[in-house]
C-alpha cells in the first residue's frame, strides 16, 4: 500500500462540532419579579391594605400550626415576599431559631429571626437542618417548581415539615378573560398577560415526585372586589405581581386595548351592586420529610376482612 494512502488513512478525521442544547425556555423572567417586587417595598408606606393576600395566608398559617402537636426547633420562612411568615414563627413558642430567606434586602423585614437574601430556586440551606420550612405566595413564579420542592424536601430533617401557600387554580381568571377578549377584538390575536397558574391535582403530584411523605394538597378561595378593573390592577402593582412572563409583551397595552378589557370585566363579571368579582385560590401544600416513624400504608392482600364480607356484614345492620 502506498505510503500516502496509509497516511491518510490514519489522518483523524475532523467531525462538524456538535451544537450544544439549547437552555430549556424560562417562564418568568426572574429579574423582572425581582424589580417589581422592590419596587413595590419601596411604595409600602403608601399602600397598606395591599398586603391582604400576604396576611391571610400569614393568619392561616398560624392555625394550621396550631393543629400539629409538636415544637419545631429550627423553623424558615422560604421566598416569601414580605415577612410576616418569619414574624409568625418566631412568636410561635417553641422555636429556639427562625431564619428568614428573603427574596431582596428590602424584603428582609424586623423580627426576632436570622435572615439572608437568596433566591429559593437555589436554597442556601444545609440537607437536613430545618424542622420546619414555610413559603408563602413565593412559588407560583419559579420556573423549576419540581426542583424547589425537592430542596425544600432535602432542607427538612427526617419527620420535618413542610408548609407552603401559592397561587393556583382560577386566581386572577376574570382578568385573565377579560384581557384577552378585549386583546382578540382590537388585535386579532392576545399576548400572555397573565401568568398560568397550577390546579391542585399537579401539585399534589409535584409533592409525591418531590419526595414528601403523606402530602395534603387543598384550596382556600378569596374573591377581592373592587370599584374597577384599574383598582385591581393597582393593587397588583402595589404586591409587585404585574406581568413578568418571559414572553410577555414589551409594549404597553393600547389605552383602546384597556378601556376595553374593563368594559368585559364589568359585563361580564360585576355583582349586583355593580363593584367586580377578583377570584384568588391560594393552594396549601402540606407534607414530612419521609421517617421511619410515619404511618404507611398496609401492603396489598394484608387486610384481615374482604370488602364483600364487610358490605355484608353492614347489611344487617339499622
Amino acid at each position: 500500500m502506498p505510503r500516502f494512502a496509509f497516511a491518510r488513512a490514519q489522518r483523524p478525521r475532523h467531525k462538524a462540532p456538535v451544537p450544544s442544547p439549547a437552555p430549556p425556555s424560562l417562564l418568568f423572567d426572574r429579574a423582572a419579579l425581582a424589580a417589581r417586587l422592590a419596587r413595590a417595598l419601596r411604595a409600602a408606606p403608601n399602600n397598606p391594605s395591599a398586603d391582604f393576600l400576604l396576611r391571610r395566608a400569614a393568619e392561616e398559617l398560624v392555625d394550621r400550626l396550631s393543629l400539629v402537636r409538636r415544637e419545631f426547633a429550627v423553623a424558615a420562612d422560604v421566598g416569601s415576599p414580605a415577612p410576616h411568615a418569619a414574624q409568625a414563627l418566631a412568636a410561635r413558642s417553641g422555636a429556639t431559631l427562625t431564619l428568614r430567606l428573603a427574596p431582596s434586602p428590602l424584603a428582609v423585614g424586623r423580627g426576632a429571626y436570622a435572615s439572608a437574601v437568596g433566591d429559593v430556586e437555589r436554597l442556601p440551606l444545609a440537607a437536613e437542618s430545618c424542622d420546619l420550612v414555610v413559603s408563602l405566595l413565593a412559588l407560583h413564579h419559579v420556573n423549576d417548581l419540581p426542583g424547589a420542592l425537592i430542596q425544600i424536601r432535602r432542607a427538612l430533617k427526617p419527620d420535618g415539615l413542610f408548609l407552603g401557600a401559592l397561587a393556583g387554580g382560577d386566581t386572577l381568571t376574570e382578568l385573565r378573560q377579560s384581557l384577552t377578549i378585549a386583546e382578540s377584538d382590537a388585535l386579532g390575536g392576545a399576548a400572555p398577560r397573565v401568568a398560568p397558574f397550577a390546579d391542585v391535582r399537579a401539585l399534589g403530584s409535584l409533592m409525591q415526585r418531590a419526595g414528601f411523605a403523606l402530602p395534603v394538597v387543598d384550596c382556600d378561595t378569596v374573591v377581592a372586589r373592587y370599584d374597577d378593573l384599574f383598582a385591581l390592577m393597582r393593587d397588583l402593582r402595589a404586591f409587585g405581581a404585574t406581568n413578568a412572563l418571559t414572553l410577555r409583551s414589551r409594549k404597553p397595552l393600547r389605552r383602546d386595548v384597556l378601556m376595553r378589557a374593563a368594559c368585559v370585566y364589568a359585563e361580564r363579571f360585576a355583582d349586583a351592586d355593580g363593584r367586580l368579582r377578583a377570584t384568588f385560590d391560594a393552594i396549601w401544600l402540606t407534607g414530612w420529610a419521609p421517617h421511619e416513624s410515619q404511618p404507611k400504608p398496609l401492603r396489598p392482600g394484608s387486610a384481615a376482612m374482604r370488602l364483600a364480607d364487610a358490605l355484608r356484614a353492614g347489611e344487617g345492620d339499622p
